[in-house]
């Protein structure tokens, strides 16, 4: 038994070492195959030799997006309660097989979708591909395990309740979306939780878990023909079925300003200023992402850095950024600082907005931003694990499979013009929604 368990540590070891090594290779070198499968199942296949070990992805096209406003944190308990029992494994049987081959098989759901990953090394490829495929497949979802889920994912969100960045983010999102699911917690609410049954469960994974509603991204060590070995021995039975009619969410994008005080015995104020942003699939998201990098995502480079805490010293960190999502998402600028200091933090994050919304900005900071966001990107390319979320992401965003190839040229494409009409046209510093968790008393905001 003990040697037993020391295998398990040191097989669990290796495969955490080889996901912290990098492939370096350069991004042209980032071949990956598509092929839809007979049952609709689109297929991503990246072959990398050179280390033992395989990386899967699984993204179901079922997210908050899917699930009814009074069952709210549907989609997340489907994807916590995956492995936790099948037709023919229970919960514990799962986790034991899973540890004994070393590998990490997982599952969450998103406001977009649901992901399923296993890693595995490639001498163990069969056993994984075959628990993968069980929990993927065959879940049962037993009351027991719904209740203790379900009452754990309460207690969590109780807790949350004392953080002040959960209420501002919680509230922010609320205000800024509305009636739209973004708006809601992809964990639901402890009152939607208690709605929610097995037979809801069983339901939305039927409805929503079919091979032509996935995509799945393999790896690693593995080549096209044990690929199409796999897929065909433990996806094979998986039917193809009719696609679940997208439900329609419209999004009210009347302009607004407003502000939320959430009165909190602290002594730090937790701000986020922000408004709607753009979808995933938006042409301007390049010069987007120059434009946000230099007033906000960019370091001590951006300018609310650079103003915020070294000139004014009123923080340790502010940060601005736009979030990605099928549907339209969300430009913010967050900042914690003193009681004291918020009314005058406040006003510079709204005062640096309107600049670059007016003022063009420097060769020096154009060239700056491109130098870190080409330079950067070959990072979120460099482990196994990385590339096939990856490859798996622009699938689902309809970005194409050369999208690692094509986003260096469209960065450095982005112009000061181009910079200066996207400030203009994603920024706001008249309508927005401010959020302030914070000694009401004492941060005296003015807004």
């Amino acid at each position: 038994m003990k040697n037993s368990k020391f295998k398990k540590i040191i097989i669990s070891s290796i495969i955490s070492n080889f996901a912290l090594l990098t492939f370096n290779f350069p991004l042209h070198a980032l071949e990956a195959n598509k092929k839809i499968l007979p049952n609709g199942l689109t297929v991503l296949h990246s072959e990398k030799h050179n280390l033992p070990i395989v990386m899967i992805t699984m993204i179901v096209k079922a997210g908050v997006l899917d699930e009814p406003k009074e069952k709210a944190g549907l989609a997340y308990l489907t994807a916590e309660l995956l492995d936790e029992g099948t037709k023919s494994r229970k919960s514990s049987e799962i986790s034991e097989e899973i540890e004994f081959i070393g590998a990490g098989l997982g599952a969450s759901a998103g406001s977009d979708y649901t992901t399923l990953t296993l890693s595995v090394l490639k001498k163990d490829i069969e056993k994984g591909f075959e628990l993968f495929s069980d929990i993927l497949l065959n879940p049962v979802f037993p009351k027991e395990e719904l209740d203790r889920k379900r009452e754990l994912i309460k207690g969590s969100l109780r807790q949350r309740e004392e953080d002040p960045s959960f209420l501002a983010e919680r509230s922010f999102k609320k205000e800024a979306f509305g009636e739209h699911p973004y708006g809601r917690l992809v964990e639901g609410s402890t009152e939607t939780l208690s709605e929610i049954t097995r037979e809801d469960l069983l339901g939305f994974h039927l409805k929503y878990f079919i091979p032509n509603n996935a995509i799945l991204s393999v790896v690693g060590d593995i080549t096209h023909d044990e690929l199409s070995s796999l897929t065909k021995k433990y996806l094979g039975t998986w039917k193809i079925a009719e696609l679940p009619e997208k439900k329609i969410h419209p999004m009210n994008e009347e302009k607004i300003k407003k502000a939320v005080k959430i009165d909190k015995d602290v002594t730090q104020a937790t701000i986020i200023i922000g408004h709607l942003g753009i979808s995933s699939d938006n042409p301007d998201y390049y010069a987007v992402s120059v434009m946000n990098y230099i007033l906000g995502s960019g370091g001590f480079a951006s300018r609310l850095m650079q103003k915020i805490r070294d000139e004014l010293g009123l923080a340790y960190d502010v940060r601005s950024f736009f979030t990605q999502s099928k549907e339209k998402g969300l430009f913010q600028a967050q900042v914690q600082t003193k009681n004291e200091s918020a009314n005058t933090a406040a006003e510079e994050i709204l005062k640096q907005i309107e600049k670059i919304r007016n003022e063009t900005v420097s060769d020096e900071e154009l060239s700056g931003a491109k130098d870190y966001l080409t330079g950067s990107f070959p990072r979120r390319l460099d482990t196994g694990r990385k590339i096939a979320d990856f490859l798996a992401t622009v699938e689902f965003y309809n970005l194409g499979l050369d999208y690692a190839e094509k986003y260096a040229p469209f960065i450095n494409a982005v112009t000061k013009e181009d910079v200066l009409r996207v400030a203009g046209k994603y920024l706001d510093a008249e309508n927005f929604i401010l959020v302030i968790v914070a000694d009401q008393k004492k941060a005296g905001l003015k807004y």
